[in-house]
């Protein structure tokens, strides 16, 4: 414990528990790039706008695996870091509350 009994230990982890699914998120909008680009087909008029996003989205796949498969990393990774540190939590509280039973059972002695 920090100085003023701060918890040197600070997580935000209401924000982290959203972020994992962000990251899914935002790799399922990378994934989908294709599906838009042939939404706006017809509205793009010369087939030569069309074509370079088609070899935009050729030369994007690679690349977007990659992304994809690093996004899923930092997910799991967030995911898991959400698990144990309340997992910690628990056992933290559960350690307290049978200490503070135990100090009871003591000085009722």
């Amino acid at each position: 414990m920090g100085g003023g009994g701060k918890s040197d230990l600070a997580l935000p982890l209401s924000e982290l528990e959203d972020y994992g699914d962000r990251l899914r998120d935002i790799k399922t909008r990378l994934n989908q790039t294709k599906k838009l680009f042939e939404s706006y087909k017809d509205d793009l008029g010369d087939h030569t706008v069309h074509d370079a996003l088609d070899d935009f989205e050729s030369g994007w796949e690679d690349g977007r695996e990659d992304i994809g498969q690093s996004l899923d990393a930092l997910a799991k990774m967030s995911d898991a870091v959400v698990r144990e540190f309340k997992k910690l939590d628990d056992d933290l509280a559960k350690n307290v509350s049978e200490g503070v039973r135990t100090k009871q059972r003591d000085s009722a002695k």
